[in-house]
Order: C-alpha cells, then structure tokens, then sequence
C-alpha cells in the first residue's frame, strides 16, 4: 500500500488501522471489534461496511486505496451500492508465507514502531531500539490467532475474489516477496494511473 500511494498519490484506507484507531481511543465500535479480533474471528459485516463507508464519505472527490475491506461478498455488494470500484489486487502470497510473517512482527506500543524477526529484527531481542522498553505481540499476530485468521480468509474472502472476478475487475499477482511482485503491479497501475512521483525519472522503488 505505501508504494501505490506513494507513486499514484491515491488516499489510503485501511480497514485494520481504522480498527486499531477505534481500539485504542475505546470507541463503542473499538470495543466490539476487540472481542472478535481477541478470538481470530471476522469482525461482523455491518459492523465493518458502517465504519468504512463513513470513512469514505469524507475521501469523496479523490481516488483512493482500500485496504483489508471488503472481506466478505455481503461487503463487497455494500460497497457497490455506494462507490464505483474500478480495480481490485489480489495478493496472491502462500498462507505458510503470511504466517511465519506476521508471528515473526512484534512492536513497540507507545511509538508504533514495528520490528520482524526474520526481517528487521531489534538490535536486543525483545527490546526497542531506542526506548529499551519491551517489545510486545499483537494478539492477532499470535500463532493461534494467525491459524484461525487465515481460516476465517478462506471460507469468507476468496467469494469476493470471484464476486470481481466475474465484473471483470480482479488482477491477480503471486509470489512470495513484496519487490518481486511490486515491478507487476507497478506496469498494471500505470496503465490506470499517473505516478505523481516520477518527476525526476528516476526508477519506481
């Protein structure tokens, strides 16, 4: 999401920071949500689509990126009723990939810092760089929560794959790391898109 945005200069809307926004301040729907997430299910779909599309009444006027919605096709058929979808990714990554990822990602609470073992791990295991405070675990990224997750992904998204499949919007990338799928998606969205960002020339990174 921060490659697209950064070169297309769409408005970014992602469904799991919207949530955490509304956890963290205690919001009625924060709350809620936190029951379902604590547990690994699917957050309920009129909870969802109420959240998202008042958000996106306020991107009225700009192109914009959702990210993590809809996830469900009684989402998706919500959604068309209110905006006009023009394309859908799909992130075609192996589930054993997504889970050894998001198990291996511990943050930082206070700063929101984000760390991966496998990736860019901190310099004292379980320790941040900077403060020395501890590390933490989200309770979705634990290995448990991550199973039934992915699960839940299963039985409930991959309809809303078919759903824009069948309209025609859907564009699948597959692979296991985010620059070798980024170079596809970059050429897809060109085609749709002006980069905002190429005003030196320089090679999309």
């Amino acid at each position: 999401s921060a490659r697209i945005i950064k070169h297309f200069g769409l408005k970014h809307l992602s469904s799991g920071d919207l949530l955490r926004d509304n956890m963290q301040k205690k919001t009625e729907v924060g709350i809620l949500a936190k029951s379902y997430i604590d547990q690994g299910r699917l957050i309920p779909d009129d909870i969802m689509t109420r959240l998202m599309l008042s958000e996106l009444k306020g991107l009225d006027g700009y192109n914009w990126l959702l990210d993590g919605f809809p996830r469900t096709v009684a989402q998706a058929e919500a959604l068309d009723k209110a905006c006009q979808i023009d394309t859908v990714i799909d992130l075609d990554v192996p589930f054993e990939t997504i889970k050894s990822r998001l198990t291996a990602r511990w943050i930082h609470p206070a700063s929101g810092r984000v760390y991966n073992l496998e990736f860019s791990p901190p310099k004292v295991q379980g320790i941040d760089d900077i403060t020395g405070e501890p590390l933490v675990q989200r309770d979705d990224d634990k290995p448990e929560t991550v199973t039934k997750r992915l699960q839940a992904y299963d039985a409930q998204t991959k309809p809303v794959l078919e759903y824009y499949r069948e309209k025609g919007l859907l564009k699948s990338f597959s692979g296991t790391e985010t620059n070798k799928i980024w170079p596809g998606i970059y050429a897809f969205l060109q085609t749709k898109l002006t980069d905002v960002s190429q005003k030196d020339g320089a090679t999309p990174r």
